[in-house]
């Protein structure tokens, strides 16, 4: 069973790896998203690849600010908010069922407020002398 779980953690995190470095080529396929679900699944069942992607000089700190503090960049608020954005474009403009198109405005929505209320920097742990007063 030990086994099986592992295998299947693996297979995530080659997936969502693939997938992210699909998403550095092609345009509206995020990439940040999937290194964080390769990085969690690696932790669960490939300690090796996980340690790759956290000393990766460009998604390592990515990675270690979502974990530590939830961080997303403004850039990746940006980016996702405008892909969202798009999508509810086209959704309106298909032939989709009302309700469908209502669905989706409210969960994109909601997404983008949760999306837009994480931090953009990490926290300072201590504030230095010259900061207390």
């Amino acid at each position: 069973m030990l086994l099986l779980r592992i295998l299947l953690f693996r297979l995530l995190a080659l997936g969502s790896l693939l997938l992210g470095l699909i998403g550095v080529v092609l345009p509206g396929l995020p990439t940040v998203p999937f290194m964080l679900l390769a990085a969690f699944a690696a932790g669960k069942g490939w300690p090796q690849l996980e340690a790759r992607l956290l000393a990766h000089s460009r998604y390592g700190p990515l990675i270690h600010n979502w974990r530590a503090f939830g961080v997303v960049p403004r850039s990746g608020k940006i980016a996702a908010s405008l892909m969202m954005l798009l999508s509810l474009l086209l959704c309106w403009l298909s032939s989709l069922m009302l309700v469908f198109k209502l669905a989706l405005t409210l969960l994109l929505t909601a997404v983008a407020c949760w999306l837009w209320l994480r931090p953009e920097q990490a926290a300072l742990k201590h504030k230095s002398q010259t900061d207390r007063k």
